[in-house]
C-alpha cells in the first residue's frame, strides 16, 4: 500500500488520468512528476501479495482462452504459470499448450483478415503506413528460437526464501517458456514504412482492452524500444513452433524481442509509433523499473535484459527412495549471455558438481541439463542448482531487494523428501 495520505494518493491518481487521457504536458506534468505518479499508482494496488496462495484446483481463467489443466498450469488471475515439472517430458521447445500465459487483462480473439498494423510517427520520413496480415507474410520471412519470461518470474521467491515483502503476481519460476518464433524482422517492416535517421523510440502497441489500474486507466499495453534495439533483432512474429499463433500467445502478430524482459514482447500488435523524441507510458516508467533501498525516487532505468535462473523439472516435496540411482533433470536460462556452465548441489550447498548440458547453449534460449542422484539418508532434503553465463556471471546466493519484484536470480532452494 501507499504509504502517502489518501486525499494525495487520490490527488496524483486524478493526475494520472489527465496524462493517460492526453500528453503529459498538457496535464502540466513534468517528466520527474510522471515518473513519481506512475509508481504511485502501480505501488498503491499491488496486483496479487506474494504471499497469496494459487488457485491449483482451477483450470480455466477468465482472462485465458485455451484450458489450463491443474497437472499443467497454475492459475494467478487472468495469468497461468506453467508448473515447471510438466516441462521433463517436453523438449528444448515448450509446447503451446504448456506455454505460460501473461495477460494485463484478457485475451482478445481477433480475425486475422481484418487485422492490420498501423506504423506511424515524427521518426517517419513520411505519413501512416498500413500493413495486412497477407502483406506482412509476403515480406521475407526470419525465425528465432528464444524464450520469454516475465520480468516478475521468481517473485514470490523474494518472500518464500528471503522472507522480504514484494508486491505482484506471485510467480515460482514457470512465468517462462522457450518456442520458435517466425515472421518478419521489425527492422525490416520499419525500413519498409521510411524510418528516418531522427527516429529515437519504437512503441508497439496491443490490440487488448485498455488496462485500468486502481482506477487509473494506463491505456493499451504499450512499452518503447530504443530504435538501436528494434532495429536489431527484433521480430514481428506470426507464428509460433510451427503452427499460427494461438491467441493467448498474441495472435495474430506479436513482438518478439530476445532475452528482453517479457513486457518488450508485445502480444496482439496493433500499432507501432515510430518517435524523433524519447516516449513515455506506464511500463516504463512506474512499471519495469526497478524501486526500494539503494535505487534513486524515479527507480532504476528501465529494465531490459533478463537474468540468470536455474529450475528443477519437479514438483515441489517430490519424493526419491534412498539408495536408488535417479535423474535430476532441469534448465537453465540467461538473458546477458550463453549459459556455459551448470552445477547441482544435493546437500544444500556443501557439495557442487557439474551437470550435463544436453543442448548447445545459445543466446536467448536455454539449455536442458541432468544429474545423477542416490541419496543414502531418509528425510527432508534440498536441491539446489545455479547456471553461469558465458559472461562470467554465477547465479547468487541472493537476489537484490526491490518492491516489485522483478529480475529474482538467486539460487532457488528446492525441497525433496527421500524415504
Amino acid at each position: 500500500m501507499s504509504s502517502e495520505p489518501q486525499s494525495e494518493a487520490a490527488y496524483d491518481r486524478m493526475r494520472l488520468r489527465q496524462w493517460s487521457r492526453g500528453s503529459a504536458r498538457a496535464a502540466g506534468i513534468d517528466r520527474r512528476d510522471l515518473l513519481r505518479l506512475v509508481a504511485a499508482a502501480s505501488l498503491a494496488a499491488p496486483l496479487v501479495p506474494a504471499a497469496a496462495a494459487p488457485a491449483r484446483a482451477a483450470v480455466t481463467s477468465p482472462g485465458v482462452v485455451k484450458p489450463l489443466p491443474p497437472e499443467l498450469f497454475t492459475v494467478r488471475g487472468t495469468n497461468a504459470e506453467t508448473n515447471f515439472a510438466a516441462l521433463r517430458d517436453t523438449g528444448l521447445l515448450t509446447p503451446a499448450d504448456r506455454f505460460f500465459v501473461r495477460n494485463h487483462t484478457a485475451t482478445p480473439l481477433i480475425d486475422p483478415a481484418e487485422w492490420k498494423l498501423t506504423v506511424w510517427g515524427s521518426g517517419l520520413r513520411g505519413g501512416p503506413v498500413d500493413f495486412s496480415y497477407e502483406a506482412l507474410r509476403a515480406l521475407p520471412a526470419a525465425c528465432r528460437t528464444a524464450f520469454v519470461e516475465c520480468a516478475g518470474n521468481g517473485r514470490s521467491l523474494f518472500t518464500s526464501q528471503q522472507g522480504q515483502q514484494v508486491s505482484g503476481t506471485a510467480w515460482t519460476l514457470g512465468a517462462i517458456g522457450t518456442a520458435r518464433w517466425r515472421g518478419v524482422r521489425l527492422g525490416d517492416v520499419l525500413r519498409r514504412a521510411g524510418i528516418g535517421p531522427n527516429a529515437v523510440d519504437v512503441l508497439p502497441r496491443g490490440l487488448d482492452a485498455e488496462v485500468v489500474s486502481d482506477g487509473t486507466n494506463l491505456g493499451r499495453v504499450r512499452r518503447p524500444l530504443p530504435v538501436a534495439k528494434a532495429l536489431d533483432d527484433v521480430l514481428l512474429a506470426y507464428e509460433m513452433n510451427g503452427e499460427p499463433l494461438p491467441p493467448d500467445h498474441g495472435a495474430p502478430v506479436r513482438l518478439i524481442v530476445p532475452s528482453w524482459v517479457g513486457i518488450a514482447n508485445i502480444k496482439w500488435v496493433g500499432d507501432i509509433e515510430v518517435s524523433a523524441e524519447p516516449l513515455l507510458t506506464p511500463w516504463n516508467t512506474g512499471l519495469y523499473r526497478l524501486f526500494g533501498p539503494g535505487y534513486p525516487p524515479e527507480g532504476s532505468a528501465p529494465l531490459t535484459r533478463q537474468t540468470l535462473k536455474s529450475a528443477f523439472e519437479l514438483p515441489p516435496g517430490a519424493s526419491f527412495d534412498a539408495g536408488r540411482r535417479h535423474l535430476l533433470t532441469g534448465r537453465s536460462w540467461s538473458g546477458g549471455a550463453p549459459v556455459r556452465r551448470v552445477e547441482v548441489s544435493t546437500d544444500g550447498g556443501t557439495v557442487w558438481r557439474a551437470a550435463r548440458l544436453r543442448d548447445e547453449p545459445r543466446a536467448g534460449s536455454w539449455v536442458r541439463w541432468t544429474a545423477d542422484w542416490v541419496p543414502r539418508t531418509a528425510g527432508p532434503g534440498v536441491l539446489l542448482a545455479r547456471a553461469t553465463d558465458r559472461s562470467g556471471r554465477t547465479q547468487p546466493a541472493t537476489a537484490a531487494h526491490n518492491t516489485q519484484g522483478y529480475l529474482f536470480d538467486a539460487v532457488v532452494r528446492h525441497p525433496v523428501t527421500v524415504v
